[in-house]
């Protein structure tokens, strides 16, 4: 009796721990979630909604003009925004009432003014970065600034609309690109803001893109877009490995605005990595060799142009939204060939790990039934907040939709009912 008592307790035990960690792990806590691919492993999810769309728990309308989408801890929504030029990180409660913000600098604010970056949280520390090339350590339970560098003091080089970059950490280090020929690439120590090491990259200004570290053997790999190029660099040296050109714009073509929209994050898998880019090479697959110090082209398509409206793959399938066609595109990840597309306008996508959720430019969510590549609109709604455009990342986090528009932030539950 005794040991069946114990083995109960073990057992149970075991349960809270594995949910505890579970729990933990499904913490959104950077750009696109947990391994920034735009998927949010959520069960007990609603599989439609009624025509008026899920409920609207709340709607924040002063976190400031901005196009980024929020990060979460714990019972903490952080976010940034600009308002009168200046850049700020809000901490929401889970209610959206907000409990502090910090200004960390200035904001852009020449073309689609406002904050463009999703805060990264790690260790009690919040990193955030600003159109202006402000990069930002801020302590997350009081909001007091840590340390900030701006690309002046790196000596970086503006892209046409503003800096655009998520922070990465990896270990003690936090990676940014400032662009520029002497310092085009950083790793920073995260907890005083020095210079690690410094990679000079091809010299080209940055090209709006978050970067993704990818662990190829004993090799960690920092895969960042500039300019013209898509960079492979050591992430504990700051070697440059390889380098893979957009070859689609003519040297003498090459000026700010022309070619150089790379915004969606690479995709890593089983020693291959996968990108879309509207403004260069269109969709591609590489696969990693010599110990991750090359990369050999599988395929390319270069009819598929997604600028900044993110991509994911499920299985075999990929599913990437295309500018020029107006669509959400579904493509064989053996071939890059496309199988399906539905005619739904330019957006941005995200998946829960079974649905797919687009979010278009003309402001409707549409929930998506992504069966074997043969793609069904299940429902839809129109953001009913907010202003200017409807560039944001949608965000699932624990039976919630979160759409950042304009000044405004809603929260829609999406849960299923109990």
């Amino acid at each position: 009796m005794e040991r069946t008592i114990r083995f109960r307790r073990f057992y149970c035990l075991a349960l809270l721990l594995l949910f505890y960690s579970t729990s933990k792990a499904q913490y959104v806590n950077q750009w696109r979630g947990p391994e920034r691919r735009g998927v949010y492993h959520e069960a007990h999810l609603q599989n439609f909604w009624p025509p008026e769309g899920p409920v609207l728990a709340w709607a924040n309308e002063e976190i400031g003009n901005g196009y980024g989408s929020p990060s979460f801890y714990e019972n903490k929504i952080l976010i940034c925004g600009e308002i009168d030029s200046t850049a700020y990180l809000f901490a929401l409660d889970e209610a959206g009432k907000i409990l502090w913000k910090t200004a960390f600098g200035r904001e852009w604010t020449k073309s689609y003014q406002g904050s463009r970056m999703t805060p990264t949280i790690h260790e009690g520390m919040i990193y955030v970065s600003s159109g202006m090339g402000n990069l930002a350590c801020v302590e997350l339970k009081t909001g007091k600034l840590s340390w900030m560098v701006n690309q002046n003091d790196l000596h970086g080089v503006f892209p046409r609309y503003g800096y655009s970059e998520s922070p990465l950490i990896e270990g003690d280090m936090v990676f940014f690109m400032p662009g520029g020929k002497d310092t085009n690439v950083v790793a920073l120590n995260r907890l005083t803001g020095k210079i690690i090491w410094i990679c000079k990259g091809r010299g080209e200004r940055p090209g709006y893109n978050s970067p993704l570290l990818v662990r190829y053997g004993d090799r960690s790999i920092l895969v960042v877009f500039s300019a013209y190029s898509l960079l492979g660099i050591d992430a504990k040296t700051g070697k440059l490995l390889w380098v893979h050109e957009q070859v689609n714009t003519p040297l003498a073509d090459r000026k700010p605005g022309n070619g150089d929209t790379h915004s969606n994050t690479v995709w890593y898998e089983d020693g291959v990595i996968y990108y879309i880019a509207g403004d260069g090479n269109g969709a591609v697959k590489l696969a990693l060799e010599d110990k991750g110090s090359s990369v050999r082209q599988v395929w390319r398509n270069p009819t598929v142009d997604n600028y900044m409206g993110g991509f994911i793959i499920s299985g075999e399938k990929i599913y990437t939204c295309s500018d020029s066609r107006k669509s959400l595109l579904c493509l064989d990840s053996k071939t890059g060939n496309i199988i399906d597309s539905l005619k739904c306008g330019t957006g941005v996508v995200i998946s829960d790990g079974k649905m797919l959720y687009y979010y278009n430019q003309k402001g409707d969510i549409q929930l998506i039934n992504p069966d074997k590549g043969k793609m069904n609109i299940i429902s839809y709604f129109r953001i009913p907040k907010g202003s200017k455009e409807h560039f944001s990342h949608p965000v699932i986090e624990r039976g919630k939709l979160y759409v950042r528009h304009g000044k405004a932030l809603m929260d829609f539950n999406i849960a299923k009912a109990e």
